[in-house]
């Protein structure tokens, strides 16, 4: 899923961009602070000052700024940076491929078999489709360096039969699902292809994962899975659509409910006033719905998204159904706005029944359908700094974001995460208009790649910037 927009990250809080979402005042600060003189020179601290949002410049530490350099400026890096611009019309090529082999979410086999077939191709003879569904391959290093993991998911948002053919218009591909997250998993392979093709050495373990169950209802099963079974990762990083320059280090967390209301019914003449409505119950729960309070900072949201129920005009609803979405960038907001939200349902039950007083009654019964842990990568991790550098690096501007993606999962455990954008002009998400600009989209790719690279360092260059966790 993009990148939407969000509220800033803390204090000033923002959400899901192209890396996606707008900027939030600490990142502008950062980015108008940060040069890359400063990163490799060790000037600046790793730290966030008790002062105006304005003025606080979080900056790479010195170990960074000088394993970021390190990197870059190593010949066999350039030559896998220059392969990755080599590589690029035939990762176009194979997005074009890819992109019409369906995925829609919960049946993302094919697509899952092609990616391994693909990482077996390209190196990593022991890749497999895990038991939820992940295709999963890992490049070793050389020992003794963290394992990272690097994804994509493979699921998009559009059902089967949908028409994924791909058109070609003012240098932008149109199809569903190009750019999210089509894009990220070919990057993936473009990645695996150079690093393979220039026999470069890393000292950490890289986790190839193209992983299901991202979008939708999908509920983050497929990195859940992951993390559930590989109690040994050390830190995440995930793509979706962006240029290059959107750091995703906040998670926003969320709870869904399916709300079931039910009643005895009855015909709308007959039956009036001695039985309530499932439907009218459910509205006022709506109505309750409306007036609940929820702060700004960190930012919380609900929506009432879908209802349905009743069975013709002329009858008094005995069933009605309705889907709630509650999102927060902190746990513990978002946990207080479940609460109030439940009560809220409740309190129109009760008036309901309340206002027809009969033997009948409404109930309310709430079904959890999506739960994704909140969490964040604090601005001054290694990992983000990381990032940070490596964008400053190619002459970007970084922007820290915040959004719901496949890094809640890491978040939510403790473990160091981030989002970055895959590479290339992006728009249209979820929508059959979707496209991707590939111009200069292997800019974005490179800044990625370098990320990882000083990450799990790269032997006989740099030391790994990532720890070694203990294992969960």
């Amino acid at each position: 899923m993009p990148l939407h927009a969000c509220a800033p990250l803390p204090p000033a809080v923002s959400r899901r961009s192209s890396a996606r979402g707008r900027p939030s005042a600490l990142a502008a600060a950062l980015a108008a602070a940060l040069t890359w003189g400063a990163l490799a020179a060790g000037t600046a601290t790793a730290q966030t000052r008790a002062a105006p949002v304005a003025q606080q410049q979080p900056a790479a530490s010195p170990a960074v700024g000088s394993a970021l350099q390190a990197v870059r400026s190593a010949p066999a890096v350039q030559q896998v940076l220059d392969g990755v611009r080599a590589d690029h019309d035939r990762a176009i090529t194979e997005l074009r491929q890819l992109v019409q082999i369906p995925a829609p979410p919960f049946k993302e086999q094919r697509r899952a078999e092609y990616v391994v077939k693909r990482f077996r191709e390209l190196g990593l003879a022991d890749a497999a489709i895990d038991r939820e569904g992940n295709a999963v391959g890992i490049r070793k290093g050389t020992g003794n360096g963290p394992k990272l993991v690097v994804s994509a998911h493979l699921d998009t948002v559009f059902p089967e039969g949908t028409d994924l053919t791909v058109r070609e218009e003012g240098g932008r591909l149109y199809a569903p699902g190009i750019s999210d997250d089509t894009r990220g998993v070919t990057v993936l392979l473009s990645w695996l292809k150079v690093l393979n093709e220039r026999q470069l050495q890393t000292v950490g373990d890289i986790v190839f994962v193209a992983n299901v169950g991202e979008e939708e209802l999908g509920n983050l099963r497929g990195m859940k899975a992951l993390f559930r079974e590989h109690t040994d990762i050390d830190g995440m990083v995930g793509l979706e659509p962006g240029d290059g320059n959107g750091i995703l280090n906040q998670g926003t967390g969320s709870h869904r409910y399916e709300v079931a209301f039910q009643g005895p019914g009855g015909h709308s003449f007959a039956a009036f006033g001695q039985v309530p409505s499932a439907i009218h119950a459910m509205g006022r729960a709506i109505a309750h719905i409306g007036d609940v309070q929820v702060p700004a900072d960190p930012k919380t949201t609900f929506t009432v998204g879908k209802v349905g129920g009743g069975t013709s005009v002329n009858t008094i609803a005995g069933d009605a159904t309705m889907a709630v979405d509650i999102r927060s960038n902190a746990l513990p907001a978002l946990l207080r706005a479940e609460k109030d939200i439940l009560a809220a349902i409740q309190r129109g039950v009760e008036e309901e029944n309340r206002r027809w007083n009969t033997a009948a009654k409404i109930t309310a019964t709430p079904k959890m359908i999506g739960d994704r842990p909140a969490g964040a990568t604090a601005a001054d991790q290694p990992i983000v700094q990381a990032a940070v550098a490596s964008i400053v690096a190619a002459g970007g501007r970084p922007t820290l974001r915040a959004a719901s993606t496949d890094a809640n999962v890491p978040m939510g455990l403790g473990i160091p995460a981030i989002i970055l954008g895959s590479g290339g002009k992006t728009g249209g998400f979820h929508a059959l208009g979707e496209w991707f600009d590939p111009t200069d989209a292997w800019k974005g790719a490179q800044i990625g790649l370098v990320t990882v690279l000083a990450l799990v360092g790269v032997q006989g260059t740099s030391e790994p910037l990532l720890a070694r966790r203990q294992p969960r």
